[in-house]
């Protein structure tokens, strides 16, 4: 056996003797690029700053390979110690050290394929098939010589490199410099339309140091000649416009407050209270927005807290950049609330438009203060202590009452549609207020009640209103049972981290098995009667029933929570899915609309 060794180095000789390299090096001498890392290597610094260079100017024709032959790296061993021996040979004749390739690339092989070194990818079918289209492929896209444009390239790499590091299980620190690697070969060799040849993309994605050309004196003369005369011609025009910009910009602030006065004029009712408040009144009343007010915050913008010239304290809820999209979400919380008045709804107090150059346009709700903050900062979290069962009871009967009041109080009637825990806000006196009524809607008789806009928050939207845009009065019901359920137990409606993603689905397989006290929030289960907590998680799950035909009224639910009806037996539950998907937005125009990121029900079939 001995004999088979020297005949294996033989053929390796043999194949590395005869092998070629599959890049065209020529442009490492046509390129400017700056050679002067590699003159004179000295220290340890100076080494690992011609490394760098090196290494991606040597990128640059691996670029161009991907480009030509959709292969991230070369074939094999024998074309790699072909290529860097070639390599070698270009950065002699441009006068550089002969042993450059040897000191700065301890191991060749990490430029040959191999399918271990990031997630598979070898060529560029293999990144199609792993990560499909990228913002690379828009974000890298087209001459990247301007900061704006190389920093949104740096970005979208950035983000890519997340994702695609995300995918690998137990990720090694080489192999996620490997990945980065792939996407600067992959932006410069096929999102860039220029290639990696181009000056741009090279310097931009690459990090090729090129040669900064000194512009000649005559240039330069001309030049500041040019700017000078430009200066004095155009001083007199640039006043001017801006002058005219300034008038412009004042009119278009006046019509957007003006605007938004007339849309409220026949909405707001004067003698229910809501007043229209000056923006100077507001910004007294709230230290001129301070940081130290600010009692909320939210996609919407942001809640302060104020006190007013009579000592009443207030909650000022700031839209900022609004444009005419919010206007009708805007006019129907206006609308709504103005219209409503019940002790476990939150009152608004006015509003207010302003737009300006600084601020930009802004819209502002004013609610009366809730001192107690809302009932997910209690449950959930926050330092305001553990509910007792008294209290958590309350705030149950009090939501129900005032959703009572939308359904059969007025009419028409009024559906919510983001009923939860963060917009239920508790007033000095623990009593619960549900707020926020800007995604409400009110019913007319005859209109139907289909809607291809979903609105809502994930975890607490009915099935069939998710599904199908189904809205009805048990909409609401559904995302009040996820509510009580939280109420009742202190887990959130939707827990990715728990085996049973919806509340829903963990409490109600506790109660089939007998062990409804286990749903109970050990804070509380000694608090208060069992029979009665039990009943309240009964309505709960029987109010979040995925079958609309099993939810009761809102009335019906009240009066069960009181003792006042019996709870019918809790119906079963459809067979469970045997996929994902289930949430995938049909309509694709809902503001807050479900998607095929959230996880499915786990247990239920919803029947068209």
């Amino acid at each position: 056996m001995a004999w088979k060794a020297p005949i294996l180095l033989l053929f390796l000789y043999i194949s590395v003797a005869h092998a070629e390299c599959p890049i065209n090096l020529d442009y490492v001498t046509q390129m400017s690029w700056n050679s002067s890392y590699c003159q004179s290597i000295q220290t340890s610094a100076q080494l690992e700053n011609c490394r760098t260079t090196l290494r991606t100017v040597i990128g640059v024709g691996l670029a161009q390979f991907l480009r030509d032959q959709s292969i991230f790296e070369l074939p094999n061993y024998a074309s790699a110690i072909a290529c860097f021996s070639r390599f070698q040979q270009k950065l002699t004749s441009m006068g550089l050290p002969q042993n450059l390739v040897q000191l700065c690339f301890n191991d060749t092989s990490d430029y040959v394929s191999s399918p271990h070194l990031c997630g598979g990818i070898k060529t560029k079918q293999d990144w199609v098939k792993l990560l499909g289209p990228t913002s690379l492929d828009t974000a890298c896209k087209g001459d990247l010589s301007g900061v704006p444009a190389c920093g949104a390239c740096y970005a979208s790499g950035e983000a890519v490199h997340r994702q695609l590091t995300d995918m690998i299980k137990n990720i090694s620190e080489k192999t996620s410099r490997k990945c980065y690697y792939f996407i600067c070969l992959y932006a410069a060799g096929v999102a860039n339309e220029l290639g990696p040849m181009t000056t741009q993309a090279a310097s931009c994605i690459l990090r090729v140091p090129f040669l900064q050309r000194k512009p000649k004196r005559r240039i330069l003369f001309y030049g500041f000649t040019g700017a000078a005369i430009g200066f004095l011609l155009l001083s007199g025009l640039g006043l001017g416009y801006c002058l005219w910009v300034r008038m412009k910009g004042k009119a278009k602030h006046r019509y957007f407050v003006r605007n938004n006065r007339s849309l409220l004029k026949d909405t707001v009712k004067p003698n229910m209270g809501a007043v229209w408040f000056n923006i100077h009144r507001i910004k007294a009343a709230t230290a001129n927005f301070s940081d130290a007010n600010v009692v909320g915050q939210g996609s919407f913008g942001t809640v302060y807290k104020g006190v007013l010239t009579d000592g009443r304290p207030i909650a000022v809820k700031r839209i900022t950049n609004c444009n005419s999209e919010g206007e009708t979400e805007f006019i129907n919380e206006v609308e709504i609330i103005n219209s409503i008045r019940h002790r476990n709804l939150v009152a608004m107090r006015g509003f207010c438009v302003s737009s300006d150059d600084k601020k930009g346009r802004q819209r502002f709700l004013i609610y009366d203060f809730m001192a107690n903050g809302s009932l997910d900062e209690h449950i959930f979290g926050g330092n305001r202590g553990t509910l007792s069962w008294e209290q958590r009871k309350n705030i149950a009967l009090g939501t129900a009452k005032g959703l009572c009041y939308l359904h059969y109080g007025v009419q028409p009637a009024i559906y919510h549609r983001d009923i939860k825990a963060t917009n239920i806000l508790l007033d000095d006196e623990m009593n619960a207020c549900v707020a926020d009524f800007g995604l409400a809607r009110i019913t007319t008789q005859g209109q139907s009640h289909l809607t291809t806009r979903i609105a809502g928050t994930h975890g607490y939207l009915a099935p069939e209103y998710a599904l199908y845009g189904q809205l009805t009065d048990r909409s609401d019901v559904y995302s009040f049972g996820m509510v009580l359920l939280e109420i009742m137990s202190g887990r959130k409606a939707l827990d990715t981290s728990a085996e049973e993603f919806l509340i829903t689905d963990w409490a109600w397989k506790l109660v089939k098995a007998g062990k409804t006290s286990q749903v109970i929030d050990g804070k509380i289960r000694e608090d208060g009667s069992h029979s009665t907590m039990e009943r309240f998680v009964l309505v709960g799950i029987l109010c979040s029933h995925v079958m609309v035909a099993f939810r009761p009224s809102i009335v019906e639910a009240l009066k069960m929570l009181e003792g006042e009806a019996q709870i019918p037996e809790i119906p079963d539950r459809p067979l469970p899915l045997t996929g994902h998907g289930v949430f995938a937005d049909e309509h694709g125009d809902g503001d807050s609309s479900v998607s095929d990121t959230l996880p499915s029900f786990s247990s239920f079939t919803i029947i068209r």
